[in-house]
This record gives structure tokens, C-alpha cells and sequence, in this order.
């Protein structure tokens, strides 16, 4: 589900990761670092998700998701639109 980055210190200029940016819409929504634990565990299992913990926080979560020869970046992006259709993720949703 999850996967420890490895082998680049910066990794917004990573190649093989998708960056995804999920925003609060709504104060009385969950905080970010329940919605993180959320995302993370309500994903497909194939999908290596590595949070940003500097993005943790207030009314952002960043992801980073590799990409696979099976899975284009729509795919990923679709997978978290329909990801954050659930219950559990009230008031957050996908920035564009």
C-alpha cells in the first residue's frame, strides 16, 4: 500500500511519481492527518502512495504515487476522485 522513497532528496522533482493535492473544503471536515491515514488505506493496494509530511498539515495532504506501465496518470486520478467520494472523506477533495 504504501512505499518509503528512496534514493532522491527532493522529491517534487522525482520522475515515476504522480503528485496528487488533496484540500479541505470544509472546516468541519476531518483534520489532515486522519484524512492522510484515509487516503492511504482506502487507495487500490497496487497503488505505492508516499505522503509529503511537510503537506500534512491544516488544509492540504500531498501524495506521491508511482506510476506503473499499467496505471497512466488519469488512472491515478481517478482512482483518488473516486477514493475521496467516500463517507470517510467528507469535505476534502482533489485539487486541480
Amino acid at each position: 500500500m504504501t512505499a518509503q522513497w528512496q534514493g532522491c532528496a527532493d522529491i517534487g522533482n522525482a520522475p515515476g511519481y504522480v503528485e496528487v493535492v488533496t484540500v479541505r473544503e470544509d472546516s468541519a471536515a476531518p483534520s489532515a492527518e486522519t484524512t492522510v491515514i484515509r487516503l492511504l488505506g482506502l487507495l487500490p493496494r497496487h497503488l505505492r502512495c508516499v505522503p509529503e509530511v511537510a503537506e500534512v498539515a491544516g488544509d492540504r495532504v500531498r501524495l506521491w504515487i508511482a506510476r506503473d506501465v499499467a496505471t497512466s496518470d488519469s488512472d491515478i486520478h481517478r482512482a483518488v476522485r473516486a477514493v475521496l467520494a467516500d463517507a470517510a472523506l467528507w469535505g476534502w477533495t482533489q485539487q486541480r
